[in-house]
């Protein structure tokens, strides 16, 4: 906060005309971890940012870091004032860092109304911890209905209509069914658990894990297996690529990671996720993950580092990340934008945004998966019922929890 009391008042002495407000020169060093055509597009986008601001000095170098180290490697680093001025990444990490200290710059005196105008507003919600923004939201991840059209012309609205199309289809002795997803993942399950208007903190972090809209989701996921009969047993994503490229299921719930692994020859689209007859014809709510540019609290060059921040969400930028990145930025004005407006996988991500629920960014969430893993296998293996099996995972979490403040 010393840095940032500091920052203000050079601002002040730039506003009476002592000190030049533009940015100094400096030499900024990005984290990121993307590959393929996202790394293109943002290498891209770096230098175009370094040729319009040569003669300022200005000079940002991108490092792609590998995913699996990324975390451990800021958390390591940074705080020690070795890591990089910027860096990438999504925002489950975001309060547990926080928490931590010395990692992530709060940015709310350079955050005004006008700039907080640019994004989808639930974008911005991510990057936000206990009333403080931190980030830029960059683009965002969430799952949306993936269908086969030959199996599926026409994508159905209501959880009513998914069932009827799905028997439809479902033939177990052929090993076809009508619907496939990871649904032992907690992640996945969300969608489901917040489309009843469940979760799994109130809002002052405690755990909500065995509420009863949590339960009615459950009870919902288990009829759709056995009654419906139109799940296949224990999928796993491998599973679920498996039997969409060979034509063996219509439906599968799933975020762009999966359309790269959707075979050729296979048509297929995209449509928000359906609305619960069970939950009142609410839509199915899923989370939503939301990659921010973080300027790092070590950083000698905050108000360049942010600067560049807001490069990388412009509405330039956004487009670029949008056509050459295939990424759905948080930028809300991109989605206006002739080439982007008519491209059908760009548009349904963004559809499925309006109903979206950030996922928590608060450090209790790293107590969550492992209890809520062992609640799903066991109310799935119906070893305990699903109100047994959430009460359970419920004084799992709250005791990890306690633990984890008074640390």
């Amino acid at each position: 906060m010393k840095t940032l009391r500091l920052l203000t008042a050079a601002v002040c002495l730039c506003v009476l005309g002592l000190l030049p407000l533009s940015a100094s020169a400096a030499e900024l060093v990005l984290w990121h971890s993307y590959r393929a055509e996202e790394k293109a597009a943002m290498d891209k986008l770096v230098a175009q940012y370094n040729a319009a601001n040569a003669a300022k000095g200005v000079k940002v170098t991108a490092l792609a870091v590998p995913y699996d180290a990324f975390a451990d490697k800021i958390t390591a680093t940074v705080p020690r004032g070795k890591g990089p001025d910027l860096f990438i990444f999504a925002q489950d990490r975001l309060g547990g860092w926080i928490e931590a200290g010395n990692t992530i710059e709060p940015i709310d005196f350079f955050v005004d109304d006008a700039l907080k105008k640019r994004f989808i507003p639930t974008t911005l919600d991510a990057m936000t911890y206990r009333g403080t923004v931190y980030g830029l939201p960059l683009n965002y991840k969430v799952t949306t209905l993936i269908y086969n059209k030959k199996l599926v012309p026409t994508p159905p609205k209501t959880s009513g209509e998914m069932v009827q199309i799905a028997k439809k289809i479902t033939d177990k002795g052929a090993g076809k069914f009508g619907l496939a997803y990871a649904y032992g993942d907690f992640y996945y399950h969300a969608a489901v658990m917040n489309g009843f208007g469940g979760g799994v903190f109130d809002a002052k972090f405690t755990p909500t894990m065995n509420s009863p809209q949590n339960v009615k989701s459950i009870e919902l996921l288990l009829k759709w297996i056995d009654k419906d009969g139109i799940l296949p047993a224990e999928p796993s994503t491998a599973l679920v690529t498996s039997l969409f490229n060979e034509g063996k299921t219509g439906m599968v719930i799933s975020g762009p990671w999966f359309l790269g692994e959707i075979a050729k020859g296979i048509s297929y689209g995209l449509a928000p996720l359906p609305t619960l007859d069970e939950a009142g014809g609410k839509p199915m709510r899923p989370w939503m993950t939301v990659e921010g540019v973080y300027v790092t609290a070590p950083s000698q060059n905050k108000e360049a580092a942010f600067d560049f921040a807001k490069f990388l969400t412009d509405d330039a930028s956004a487009k670029v990340l949008a056509l050459e990145g295939r990424q759905s930025p948080g930028n809300a004005q991109v989605y206006t934008d002739a080439e982007v407006a008519k491209d059908p996988l760009l548009k349904a991500f963004r559809d499925q945004v309006d109903t979206a629920v950030p996922m928590p960014n608060a450090p209790e969430m790293s107590m969550v998966w492992s209890p809520a893993t062992s609640a799903m296998n066991s109310m799935l293996k119906k070893t305990a019922t699903p109100k047994a099996g959430l009460d359970t995972a419920q004084k799992a979490i709250a005791k990890d929890i306690a633990g984890l403040r008074k640390k």
